[in-house]
């Protein structure tokens, strides 16, 4: 895959990867869910604060920067943590809201309001990431909202020529749970429409974090099956694996999304296998 950009998204990029080109990122973006986790692991009345926020952000990121590539944090409690980080551990900073309203309809995203792309490159971004749910089958009018906020951020990353790495994650409110095993009959096409349309020059991405196209759980002849319902086969996941990867001519990332390591490296070789044959 060969793919023309400029200068300094090259570099960010290459900041982002190890010596062999690979991305090996570790996030530590969470806010919301990190509050509320800590809090929980207080007790029954346990509350977590900003203070608590830095602290762990800046004692996880000492402490596995040394394994990775890069570090993804975020802006609000993240930014003491870049200091703490690996030489030539690369930083990648996100720029959206952490926080949907699941029960508003379409999920619309949201950016941090006191921030921008040049903001967060001043405070030491060598790339900028968005996480945004899409489901391909909304409502025309939801969709349009979204690709205009995407196709505004490519514009903003392209002006200060670092790169964009949307994060996608795909969704359908009719069907109900993501994880669950109707949707995972669904998840191959709405990972294959979304990688194809956020692949487009218009919206100026340069990386896709992206889900696996199958849910781990509901793949029959895998470590990672869960037995409690089969949405594919062992051979149907290896061509939803291809039928994804030729959707974008961009590269990309899958992310693990809370999978079991065994989990997720089952379906990595599952992808790989996909690349041999």
């Amino acid at each position: 895959m060969k793919v023309k950009i400029t200068r300094g998204k090259f570099d960010g990029i290459n900041a982002c990867a190890d010596n062999r080109g690979v991305i090996a990122a570790l996030a530590v973006d969470h806010r919301g869910n990190l509050l509320e986790a800590i809090a929980r692991a207080r007790g029954e009345y346990g509350q977590a604060t900003a203070a608590d926020m830095l602290a762990f952000k800046t004692a996880v990121t000492r402490v596995l920067t040394p394994l990775c590539s890069a570090i993804l944090l975020d802006p609000e409690y993240g930014l003491e943590a870049i200091a703490s980080r690996a030489p030539a551990t690369g930083v990648l900073l996100a720029y959206e809201k952490s926080d949907y309203d699941f029960h508003t309809k379409g999920r619309l995203p949201n950016l941090l309001p006191e921030w921008s792309v040049r903001r967060l490159v001043e405070a030491g971004a060598q790339a900028i990431k968005i996480l945004m749910y899409y489901n391909p089958f909304d409502e025309v009018q939801i969709n349009s909202v979204k690709q205009a906020y995407v196709e505004r951020i490519g514009a903003e990353c392209l002006g200060m020529d670092v790169p964009f790495f949307l994060e996608p994650l795909v969704y359908d409110d009719a069907i109900g749970d993501e994880k669950g095993l109707a949707f995972a009959g669904r998840k191959p096409e709405y990972v294959a429409r979304v990688m194809d349309e956020f692949s487009r020059p218009r919206y100026g991405v340069d990386v896709l974090k992206v889900e696996l196209p199958v849910n781990p759980a509901f793949v029959a002849g895998t470590r990672a099956f869960s037995g409690e319902g089969t949405a594919y086969s062992r051979q149907e996941a290896i061509e939803h694996f291809r039928n994804t990867a030729s959707a974008t001519s961009r590269p990309f990332i899958y992310l693990s999304a809370g999978s079991t390591d065994e989990a997720f490296c089952d379906m990595l070789l599952v992808g790989y296998i996909r690349r041999q044959e």
